[in-house]
This record gives C-alpha cells, sequence and structure tokens, in this order.
C-alpha cells in the first residue's frame, strides 16, 4: 500500500513537470548589440572639428559654404573679421521651394571674444547662440537665421533645441 501510494505520488509529481514549464524555452546566450541603432545620421566637419545629428529624414543632405563679415561698428562698409558659415542643407531643399538650412557661424575663440565685447557687429540682430566649442572654435548661430519663414523651420528649430553639435 505504501508503495501505491509512492507511486501515485511519483507518477503526478512527474505528469506535473511538464505543465510547470509549459511555455518556456531554453534559453541561449545572445550576445547583446555592441551600438544602439543609429536613430540619426551625423555630419562629420574635420577641418573645424565639430559633428552634427541630424534627423534619419535629412539623409542626403548638402553643405554650402560661404562666409559672414564682421563690419566696423561706425561703418558697415568696412569689414574687420570675416569666416565661414557652415550651411547643412535639407535634401527636400530646391531653387523653386527651399527649406530651411542650419547656418553654423565658426569663429575663432578671438574673434567670439571680440563680438562678445561689441568691437565689431555681423548682423542686425545681433544676437547669437553658442552651439558649441573647441580648443580653437566656437561654433554659432545667429538669431535671424530663419528669418525668411522656410519650409522646416519649425523641424531646424526642435533639432537646435537638442543640442546636436558634438566637439571633442
Amino acid at each position: 500500500m505504501r508503495n501505491q501510494r509512492y507511486f501515485k505520488f511519483l507518477s503526478l509529481a512527474l505528469l506535473s513537470v511538464p505543465v510547470l514549464f509549459a511555455g518556456c524555452t531554453p534559453s541561449v546566450a545572445t550576445p547583446l548589440p555592441t551600438t544602439q541603432p543609429t536613430l540619426s545620421i551625423e555630419y562629420q566637419n574635420t577641418e573645424y572639428g565639430f559633428s552634427f545629428s541630424l534627423p534619419v529624414s535629412w539623409k542626403g543632405y548638402s553643405i554650402i559654404t560661404d562666409t559672414w563679415r564682421g563690419y566696423n561698428n561706425g561703418n558697415s562698409e568696412i569689414t574687420v573679421e570675416q569666416g565661414p558659415i557652415i550651411s547643412i542643407r535639407h535634401p527636400l531643399w530646391t531653387s523653386e521651394n527651399p527649406y530651411q538650412d542650419i547656418p553654423i557661424m565658426v569663429f575663432t575663440l578671438a574673434q567670439w571674444n571680440s563680438l562678445q565685447q561689441g568691437n565689431y557687429s555681423v548682423s542686425a540682430g545681433g544676437i547669437y547662440t553658442e552651439l558649441g566649442r573647441n580648443a580653437k572654435y566656437v561654433f554659432a548661430l545667429y538669431s535671424r537665421y530663419n528669418v525668411a519663414v522656410l519650409p522646416g523651420m519649425e523641424e531646424v528649430k526642435t533639432i537646435i533645441e537638442g543640442n546636436p553639435l558634438h566637439t571633442p
């Protein structure tokens, strides 16, 4: 009788094992990805030492270079300083339907300090947002970059608010 109870108990226990493990699958060690999936693309500028994160919708962007000019405060016809403007242009931009650019002004540290002291002016707006800096340069956006009210203006504003400029 004792053996019968033991046998019933053992049978029930063995029949319960598959129920306990139903839905379980063997675990196999899977290596974790070493990098997160890229949710943005990077513009790299090796000449001035910065990178700029853009949404994937900007894939196919182009770079337009121009020059900013700093004028003598007493005479707007006399250029006292100048430097590059690197504009990142959205791939949807066409001459018939322009799209808002992201114009990055590049200043040497000395130019930036001089501008902050009011020694010259670059634009009528006169307010510049520092996007970042490295050991040699300050990267800035002037306040009136979006005065034309172009398509993509809100998107560019959102990009800028995300602190997209990176320096080593």
